[in-house]
């Protein structure tokens, strides 16, 4: 009770409860010293997120199909299996090397350096056409039959299979047959509007499938000029092998060996036409060491025509392209030559 009172009387004068704690602890008055440490917080400015300007109602089925599953049903094991089954088990062993990048051992110049070029002729505007040959040489179709990769094969093995399937071994046999006598109906008309015209118009009233195809190649017969060989027989001298040429003429300028192909499904891009670049390559480096012609190429052609007159792909090469399938076509020719 003493205390209480004692310290509601100094609490009248608070000046008096400042002396009371200053004197008995300490003599002299010292300065207080307040020490303030203070942060200063620097926020950098939040980045926009991009994916606000997302459509969302555009991706609204692919946002819900990824986040309505909470977690994968995914293990290695699953993953594996699945692999296997799109892609095979993995391979043992390092993949080949491809074609491509090979070099033929014995490699010969697509370009004849030591051939002679005659003056132009007063007839020459008559089309050669030089039989074949029947040497002991391999034909370019048969070196590039005989050395088909694995894949081709498997390809080939597999259609043929399908085929045989829908429409009998003597309806596949007879479609087959069907397929070359349009092809040669075809060679045979084209061959007769560089020749006649009168010709190809017959041609054209009495075959309603060599119409269509003509119909189809149309728009490319009107940059063709300068037919020089047509139906030809070839023969490279040095690395021993013949061809039939099926054309040898100007297209918008530009020589070239023309190949006629005829096909029921599109093929717009040149590696639709598998190994028809090789052949025209071959043909190529044939003619420019034929002695029997006097002039040299340099660059392809390669015009698929379609049964229903649907405009014709034709597929341009030039030679830097007929070059790098020149050197395809000589591995090819090398891998023929070790098997035989």
């Amino acid at each position: 009770l003493v205390r209480m009172q004692f310290l509601q009387i100094l609490s009248r004068k608070l000046w008096s409860l400042g002396m009371l704690f200053q004197i008995p602890f300490c003599q002299k008055q010292f300065p207080c010293t307040y020490l303030c440490t203070s942060a200063c917080v620097y926020s950098k400015k939040k980045k926009g997120n991009s994916y606000d300007q997302v459509d969302e109602e555009k991706y609204k089925n692919l946002v819900h199909s990824v986040t309505s599953y909470k977690t994968s049903a995914q293990t290695p094991e699953t993953i594996l299996e699945e692999d296997n089954l799109l892609y095979g088990p993995p391979a043992k062993h390092r993949p080949p090397i491809k074609a491509g990048t090979k070099t033929p051992k014995n490699w010969v110049p697509l370009i004849n350096p030591s051939k002679r070029i005659l003056p132009v002729s007063s007839d020459s505007s008559i089309p050669m056409k030089i039989g074949l040959q029947r040497a002991k040489m391999p034909s370019v179709t048969r070196i590039l039959q005989q050395t088909l990769s694995p894949q081709q094969v498997f390809y080939l093995q597999r259609w043929k299979q399908k085929m045989i399937e829908e429409l009998g071994k003597e309806g596949f046999e007879e479609y087959t047959k069907n397929l070359f006598l349009q092809g040669e109906l075809f060679h045979s008309a084209l061959e007769s509007i560089f020749l006649s015209e009168e010709m190809a118009a017959r041609y054209q009233g009495e075959d309603d499938v060599v119409a269509g195809y003509l119909s189809s190649v149309e728009h490319v017969l009107e940059d063709i000029s300068e037919v020089k060989a047509l139906e030809s027989g070839v023969h490279h001298e040095t690395l021993q092998y013949l061809g039939l040429v099926d054309c040898v003429a100007k297209y918008r300028g530009q020589l070239c060996v023309i190949d006629w192909k005829t096909s029921e499904k599109p093929k717009p891009f040149l590696h639709n036409t598998y190994d028809n670049p090789l052949q025209v390559a071959a043909y190529i480096g044939a003619i420019n060491h034929d002695a029997n012609y006097d002039f040299q190429v340099h660059c392809g052609l390669i015009v698929v025509a379609y049964k229903n007159g649907s405009p014709a792909h034709p597929h341009f090469m030039d030679p830097d392209l007929c070059s790098q399938y020149w050197n395809k076509w000589l591995l090819r020719l090398e891998e023929y030559m070790d098997k035989n």
